[in-house]
């Protein structure tokens, strides 16, 4: 006599294949994998279903354990992403002082760059390599002033302008 197979619990290892799938996908990206583990619940319900129900009628199981497999390691995943934010949330009462620090340093070494006018360009090659480093060392009221006169439309100066280009 032969064990005649039916395909009970196949549309739950449909199922839960699928939702493993998508759950796997969640679960790998940072950030959003956190949201990974109400599927990969769902999946291992299904899954667990739908083989109880196979186990009962000799049915195949092949996709049934895929999608409990695949939603096991996506919950995983997720959980130890949770883990991870957990852990990086318990130092973040020491984060905004030092970032703070950072853009701070970062705004006055602009500052005063800008404000002694320290142009330094590299241009690099394979065989050669050019620095050029130009100070500038006009005052700031002569800059205001120059910048005024081209914007005032100031017709000496604009003459001297035409000539040179």
């Amino acid at each position: 006599m032969e064990d005649i197979k039916n395909n009970t619990g196949q549309n739950l290892g449909i199922a839960a294949l699928i939702t493993a799938i998508i759950t796997f996908v969640l679960a790998v990206i940072p950030c959003v994998g956190l949201i990974a583990i109400i599927p990969g619940i769902i999946t291992i319900v299904l899954a667990s279903v739908g083989l109880s129900q196979a186990n009962r009628n000799n049915s195949p199981r092949g996709v049934l354990i895929a999608g409990l497999i695949i939603g096991i390691i996506a919950s995983l995943i997720s959980l130890s992403q949770g883990f991870v934010v957990s852990k990086i949330a318990k130092h973040t009462d020491k984060w905004p002082g030092d970032i703070e620090n950072i853009i701070r340093d970062v705004q006055d070494n602009v500052i005063k760059d800008l404000e002694d006018n320290n142009v330094s360009i590299e241009i690099a090659t394979d065989k050669d390599t050019v620095n050029i480093d130009a100070k500038v060392s006009v005052s700031k009221k002569k800059r205001e002033q120059k910048l005024e006169d081209l914007e005032g439309g100031n017709s000496e100066k604009n003459d001297t302008l035409q000539k040179k280009e």
